[in-house]
């Protein structure tokens, strides 16, 4: 995805969700589906929800779920994917830019999947915000994309993707209160637009705030 730098995000997604994404995947994040059937359901808060398909899926298991994105075109579709799942009172969505404001309350689980961008986003100052709202034994889970695809056309230097180290000290740990459950490099099957398919890695990062 080729971008300004300095471009409004706002208008940047807003367009991106116009004209490139305009269906959702129907499926959740396997690295979610994985990591949520070991919790109690609870309140559940998605950065960056898109279309809502995590969203929808930890309302489907019993979750309060609520996600927010920077696209107004997103988060209408993510409401009307829920209304068709009759989950409306389950899976909530709101428009909400994260380097501006962030989501009221406390959360048994806050995600981070693939929140980056190639426009200004404050990556860091956004995922260290919610180790912050977690409840106390309520777990943060921070999926990024360790490395550009082999199909990429960019030729984007593997330097600009997250480091495990760099999402550590995102999150804020070592901090007291904060404990480290899970910090791999996991990998997933993907496609690329000619067919391709390649093993794609990611960062995974799980932590959970401390009961005392």
């Amino acid at each position: 995805m080729i971008a300004d730098p300095h471009q409004d995000p706002t208008a940047f997604w807003e367009e991106f969700y116009l004209t490139k994404r305009t269906t959702s995947s129907g499926r959740a994040t396997a690295a979610l589906m994985r990591i949520a059937a070991g919790l109690t359901p609870g309140r559940a808060l998605d950065l960056g929800a898109s279309h809502g398909d995590d969203v929808i899926w930890l309302a489907q298991q019993g979750w309060q779920a609520y996600g927010c994105d920077i696209s107004e075109t997103a988060v209408a579709r993510a409401r009307a994917r829920a209304a068709d799942h009759g989950l409306e009172h389950h899976a909530k969505f709101e428009r909400c830019d994260l380097s501006v404001a962030f989501p009221q309350g406390e959360f048994d689980l806050i995600t981070a999947l693939y929140l980056q961008s190639p426009v200004a986003l404050a990556r860091a100052a956004i995922i260290r915000q919610a180790a912050g709202r977690l409840r106390p034994g309520g777990h943060l889970l921070v999926l990024s994309h360790a490395a550009p695809p082999p199909w990429s056309l960019e030729a984007t230097p593997s330097t600009i993707f997250p480091t495990m180290a760099g999402e550590l000290a995102a999150v804020g740990v070592p901090a007291p209160g904060l404990k480290v459950i899970a910090a791999e490099i996991v990998t997933r099957p993907g496609r690329g637009p000619n067919g391709t398919e390649a093993m794609l890695e990611d960062n995974l990062v799980l932590v959970q705030r401390c009961l005392v």
